[in-house]
């Protein structure tokens, strides 16, 4: 029950997760990455971050036995620590060993690239690392029997933290991905996202105001970038 004046919190710290039995087949699709997947910049208490909605389509679309889990941190990257431990550490525990999990949708590395200049440059990263990082979580859950999809990283110009040389990695980082390396399943959530006057940028309209983040309706459109038919 919220109390008159009670503070209003975007987080919650005490619940991790919900375990539930059934005796019928379901899918478990695990969300994994930043605050694009932790759904900074959208409605507070009104899930409209992109798993949320992805997982409204899944429903719509007959698949109720389908559920979608958000493993997103804000402020997460794959290759140190910083807001919770890094992708690569932390992905055994969020994705590999989550009950059910049947396919993973791996979203991350824009942090990776952005902090190499603020706030961060003691520990720059170069597209390499974030690829190889990328190609060994998606490795992992595959031996596991784990179907991978891979999204491509938004553009970010000009949010706080970009630099021409963190759009060249961010590139190079896209590149590999629509290789569809092992012909994993690729979500383009960069061209459902970006100006297309300008494709550096987030098309004003999904643009949450910092540049970075999707607003509600840049949210709708990354649930919208999934093939249902791929999951």
């Amino acid at each position: 029950m919220r109390t008159a004046g009670a503070d209003q919190r975007e987080s919650y710290f005490a619940l991790s997760s919900v375990d539930v039995s059934s005796t019928e087949s379901t899918r478990v699709l695990v969300a994994f990455g930043d605050s694009l997947t932790d759904g900074w910049g959208s409605a507070v208490n009104g899930a409209q971050r992109y798993p949320n909605l992805l997982d409204d389509r899944l429903k719509t679309s007959g698949q109720t036995r389908t559920g979608v889990v958000n493993a997103g941190i804000s402020g997460n990257r794959w290759v140190h620590d910083f807001w919770g431990p890094s992708g690569s550490s932390r992905f055994e525990r969020d994705v590999l060993n989550l009950s059910g999990v049947t396919h993973a949708l791996l979203l991350m590395g824009i942090n990776d690239i952005g902090f190499s200049v603020e706030p961060m440059p003691s520990q720059p990263v170069t597209a390499q690392q974030l690829i190889a990082a990328i190609s060994s979580a998606a490795s992992s859950a595959r031996a596991r029997g784990i179907k991978v999809l891979l999204g491509t990283l938004p553009p970010f110009r000009p949010a706080g933290y970009y630099s021409d040389e963190g759009e060249a990695k961010r590139q190079a980082v896209n590149a590999w991905i629509r290789s569809r390396p092992d012909g994993m399943e690729v979500v383009d959530f960069d061209a459902a996202l970006r100006d297309a006057a300008d494709p550096t940028r987030l098309n004003p309209a999904y643009d949450s105001g910092d540049h970075l983040h999707p607003n509600d309706a840049g949210y709708k459109a990354m649930a919208q970038a999934v093939n249902l038919a791929s999951l």
